[in-house]
């Protein structure tokens, strides 16, 4: 346990930083020259121009005024006379990074930029405009400059657009959570280090010879959106940010399941950012909660095909202990801590096996991972159906909702006061740590502190929040990982669910609402449906090459069902052209642009080989080898083909601190006896019909657990293991027949005249309270029996 202290800090941004840049060239330099933000300062930096195929860059360790910059030109011009001066390329305002393909490096460059959002006083900019410029001189070029190949690579780096969901920003590390930010000192060039900043590779090469990265911006990958939004008459500014993963990137059907290393495909962080709205230089309140997505991280893939619109799935065996699985959430206790929550949305029953097939073997992961790990450790796991509910939009919104409460309330959200400087600086009363976890200590789960926050948020009323005294930062720990198969339709649903009840709680949190429930024909979360819903439009684009099916989305907006249905049918057409004839390209480009693949004279070119399966890590036996070869056209691999060689799986485990595996008492039980505890946070998401002095999983205890193993005596896993996993749930039994919300509420309703859910439906949030599990003899089954199938 990290000892804490309490300690003011201000948040170590550069407030001078290079902005915008003036590209200049002779014929043996390039000049490219800085100006400080509101200074008339500049930099000078040096590319030389008369090697054909190495970078030699040299910074000018001078500051130069406005007058000696000027008079830096001219001398500079004059000196060059014979060979033409000096002359301007372009303006530009910021280098993406440099590469090499068989002869020339080439820089990247953004020429046209678009401010989009602002953080704290710190802009977000997106990409407007770029350009590839070769850095050597025509005159010193070899003909391998011009060669098909060339051309070739040039071509596909060029398909890249940059201008396409890319954005960045000067002075705040947009690929870091807001949490991460203000409680992490962690600033320069490790930021590039980030699995979020796409152009890590582009930039290695001028960082290590730099030691700074004054000169270029740090590219995320995925989605940003910032609205002005209000409640109860008070404005405040809504923020979704998306970020997308480097590692493992790829398209849809050419990066499937898991690597070796326990990256996932489709690895996208969801950032949701909340701050009141109060005149300039005031202190502000600000709000965040994070959710990740990823595939299911099991070693599988999908061969493509232009005879069927649905491959087959294909499941390897090969990693039986689970290894890449257990590294992957290895990964995510790290960088989120504990609890980590998997909501899992794939079917339950199909009538030829496919996204089954993965249900039964990611279960079994969990169960396996879990018999290593700590009683308070464990994974959770909630398993729903969507696809088989769907066709109620407001029943499926309302388990998802309640799901994402039961995550809430283990997680909490983070929410801090912060002050503005005028050099867009942040200050912010933190936590000290004396050791490396991360996050620190959860204070949303301290009843004294949550509840003084609260008493001092909600006496604010329309009171900007210079005049509170809030003290106490609230941290999340923990995340909810949610999948489907594709990690786009579905899961966007359910991440939807999800922010419209971690919403509420931000806002309660700020003060800007009394109560923490949205319903979902609010004003609000209407606005959020259409945010998300382009987030997941954005983010299948990305990675499934159409815009995501949104029929829940459509039949929410009262939608003409025909128009959905052909609307759906079309985005069937387009993802199916995409990933049977545009998807190898594209993964061609990106694992160019990304420095998976580096082209060498005299090796094949990467459009020559077969699939982008360049070599497996980990398998030493050849017969092993062209197996897996057979099944698995898809690149495990994770950072530079050519340079990389082949280590044991178990090795891939270093370089994690302390594995949970090694944390953790290893016993023999198995996983754990008792229900996960739900909290009673701040977060007012409880349960207040059961005794109040006793939570939830306290009462179910006095329940013997061996007379619900004999209630139910066929409750067994697939090796005839009597299965007391209560870490586990299956959701589908509320939306089933006999279990759905309305038959639920109604019995609520029912026994409770007064209640406030009469006449109406319930919101998400009060789906999560007692107010219906109450009535639910099956779930406090659950709470004692663990992963029960209820049909």
């Amino acid at each position: 346990m990290a000892t804490e202290k309490w300690i003011d800090f201000t948040h170590q941004y550069n407030p001078c930083f290079l902005q915008k840049f003036t590209l200049y060239e002779t014929r043996s330099n390039f000049y490219i020259c800085g100006r400080y933000k509101k200074t008339n300062l500049w930099r000078v930096l040096k590319i030389y121009r008369l090697e054909p195929s190495e970078l030699n860059i040299v910074e000018d360790s001078a500051t130069y005024s406005d007058f000696e910059y000027l008079d830096l030109l001219r001398r500079v011009h004059d000196g060059n006379r014979s060979t033409g001066g000096l002359k301007l390329v372009t303006k530009c305002f910021g280098i993406v990074g440099f590469i090499k393909f068989l002869e020339p490096y080439y820089m990247l460059l953004v020429t046209g930029r678009k401010k989009i959002g602002v953080i704290c006083g710190h802009a977000v900019y997106s990409i407007k405009k770029s350009e590839i410029i070769p850095i050597p001189h025509s005159s010193v070029l070899s003909n391998l400059a011009y060669s098909k190949n060339e051309k070739r690579y040039k071509k596909l780096l060029s398909s890249v657009d940059l201008t396409k969901d890319f954005f960045f920003s000067y002075s705040y590390n947009i690929m870091n959570s807001l949490q991460k930010n203000l409680c992490n000192n962690g600033t320069g060039q490790s930021q590039y280090e980030s699995m979020f900043v796409w152009n890590h590779f582009l930039t290695r090469g001028i960082r290590n010879t730099l030691k700074n990265n004054q000169w270029t911006v740090a590219l995320v990958y995925g989605f940003f959106k910032q609205e002005n939004l209000s409640v109860a008459g008070r404005d405040f500014k809504f923020t979704l940010i998306a970020r997308r993963s480097r590692h493992y990137a790829g398209t849809r059907y050419l990066k499937r399941g898991v690597n070796e290393k326990g990256r996932v495909a489709n690895d996208v962080e969801t950032e949701q950012i909340v701050v009141e709205d109060v005149p300039e230089g005031y202190p502000m309140q600000i709000s965040s909660v994070v959710q990740v997505r990823g595939s299911i991280p099991l070693f599988w893939s999908q061969e493509t095909s232009w005879m069927n619109i649905k491959p087959d799935i294909i499941l390897s065996k090969k990693d039986k202990k689970y290894e890449a699985t257990r590294l992957h959430f290895e990964n995510l206790a790290k960088r989120y801590g504990n609890p980590i929550i998997v909501l899992n949305l794939i079917k339950t029953n199909e009538k030829k096996p496919r996204e089954t097939i993965l249900r039964a073997e990611f279960s079994n992961a969990i169960r396996f991972i879990n018999k290593d790990l700590s009683k308070e450790n464990r994974l959770k796991f909630l398993s729903y159906d969507l696809q088989k509910h769907s066709r109620k939009a407001i029943n499926a919104l309302q388990i998802l909702g309640r799901a994402g409460a039961y995550a809430l309330s283990l997680t909490g959200i983070f929410y801090c006061q912060v002050t503005p400087k005028p050099e867009g600086l942040l200050n912010l009363s933190c936590i000290e740590r004396s050791d490396d976890d991360y996050p620190p200590q959860n204070l949303s789960h301290k009843n004294e502190d949550a509840e003084t926050v609260d008493r001092e948020v909600s006496s604010g009323s329309h009171v900007p929040s210079a005049n509170l005294s809030i003290k106490v930062p609230i941290l999340q720990k923990g995340v909810l990982r949610t999948n489907c198969i594709d990690c786009l339709d579905r899961t966007n649903v359910a991440q939807y669910a999800y922010g419209v009840v971690a919403l509420g709680l931000q806002l309660k949190t700020l003060g800007l609402l009394k109560s923490p429930n949205i319903g979902l024909d609010n004003p609000l979360a209407k606005d959020l449906m259409g945010i998300y819903e382009t987030m997941g439009d954005t983010l299948a684009l990305q990675y499934g090459g159409s815009a995501a099916h949104n029929k829940i989305f459509c039949e929410r907006r009262g939608q003409w069902r025909a128009a959905t249905q052909s609307q759906e049918f079309l985005r069937t057409l387009q993802r199916y052209y995409s990933n049977t004839y545009v998807d190898a390209e594209k993964q061609n480009a990106i694992n160019v642009f990304l420095g998976h693949f580096q082209p060498q004279q005299g090796k094949p070119a990467l459009w020559e080989l077969d699939s982008d399966q360049h070599h497996i890590i980990g398998i030493h036996d050849p017969n092993v080898i062209e197996s897996a070869k057979s099944f698995f056209k898809r690149s495990l691999s994770d950072g530079n083909i050519l340079n990389e060689s082949d280590s044991c799986l178990m090795a891939s485990i270093v370089g994690h601190n302390q594995p949970l595996a090694e944390r953790e008492h290893r016993g023999t039980k198995g996983l754990s006896e008792s229900t996960p505890e739900i909290s009673s946070c701040e977060s007012d998401i409880s349960f207040p019909r059961y005794t109040p002095s006793m939570p939830l999983w306290k009462q179910c205890q006095h329940i013997e657990e061996d007379q619900y193993l004999e209630f139910d005596p066929n409750c067994f896993d697939e090796h005839g293991h009597a299965c007391n996993f209560t870490n586990f749930l299956d959701l589908d039994w509320l939306s089933s027949s006999g279990n759905s919300c309305e038959d639920v509420c109604d019995r609520s309703v029912a026994s409770d005249s007064g209640s406030s859910l009469k006449g109406r439906e319930p919101t998400a949030t009060e789906l999560a309270s007692n107010n219906v599990l109450e009535y639910d003899q099956k779930f406090v089954q659950w709470v004692t029996d663990g992963e029960l199938l209820f049909r």
